[in-house]
């Protein structure tokens, strides 16, 4: 490439300091400024008072509820996500359009929405209360509701980051396997799996981290009952809404905290197996 040719391809140094400079400016006004604000307003009156705020009974129940819910939706996502990718990616269906579109539906549906119509569908007066009610089930204001919730709103993270890689990918080697004799399970976790085990890992990081941070969808199903139904997010909006600034933003720093860790482990692995993770794309 020519010395012409090359400045030619390049884009203007102003222009490339105008978009540089409005990056920089949307990376600190809504990323870094608030959160300096929330581990500042945590901290304002000492860590010892932090640390209190974090060690009372509501708040303990509300980290445990939430790690609990994580804990549960995502093994149910990841099963999800990798039988959708497999059925969209490696096969031909009637309805294969619209499945794509269902699971996109959680990112043009507001959780809230959501939740009204979880409780509609499972609460006491919903379509399903009476049954539910006959045999002393419980969904809405309690540990399942709030599973549901926050299944519907991370749902679509991992599938989405497996379907294009195993559509890259096609199904030449899945067939050479089964051509040597090798069984649905032994081809999915000798050839399948190792082929898609970044994408998946980035999927299931993505989605913790969303099924942790998720309030509109969960505060609608959980009644907000403290020490029982409240998760991270919903305990530092009615310890904000009590005045309580000490103690929700302690909280928020812990959230904020969990977020940060799985963004570092994120950003570790990619520099740990780039050589590995750049192969895999192309091939």
């Amino acid at each position: 490439m020519t010395t012409r040719t090359r400045r030619a391809a390049e884009d203007p140094v102003a222009m490339r300091l105008i978009c540089i400079a409005i990056t920089a400016a949307f990376i600190i006004v809504l990323l870094l400024l608030p959160l300096i604000t929330v581990f500042a307003q945590a901290l304002a009156k000492g860590l010892g008072l932090a640390l209190s705020r974090i060690e009372t009974h509501d708040a303990w129940t509300s980290i445990r509820l939430t790690l609990i819910v994580a804990a549960i939706s995502l093994p149910l996502n990841t099963l999800f996500g990798i039988c959708a990718a497999w059925a969209i990616a490696k096969h031909t269906f009637r309805g294969k359009v619209l499945l794509t579109s269902l699971i996109d539906l959680p990112f043009s549906v507001s959780p809230v929405v959501a939740g009204l119509a979880y409780v509609l569908i499972f609460g006491m007066q919903g379509w399903l209360g009476p049954a539910l009610r006959l045999w002393n089930i419980k969904i809405i204001f309690a540990l399942p509701g709030i599973v549901l919730a926050t299944l519907f709103v991370t749902v679509p993270f991992v599938a989405r980051e497996l379907v294009p890689l195993m559509i890259d990918q096609g199904r030449d080697e899945e067939e050479a396997a089964v051509s040597l004799g090798a069984g649905g399970l032994q081809t999915f976790f000798r050839v399948t799996l190792p082929n898609i085990k970044w994408g998946l890992l980035y999927g299931v990081l993505l989605c913790n981290a969303r099924a942790m941070g998720e309030f509109g969808a969960v505060t609608v199903v959980s009644g907000h009952i403290r020490g029982l139904t409240n998760t991270m997010p919903v305990q530092v909006e009615a310890l904000y809404n009590d005045y309580e600034f000490v103690g929700a933003f302690a909280l928020a720093s812990l959230l904020a905290l969990l977020a940060l860790f799985t963004l570092a482990l994120k950003s570790l692995l990619e520099w740990r197996y780039a050589g590995e993770i750049a192969a895999t794309h192309r091939h």
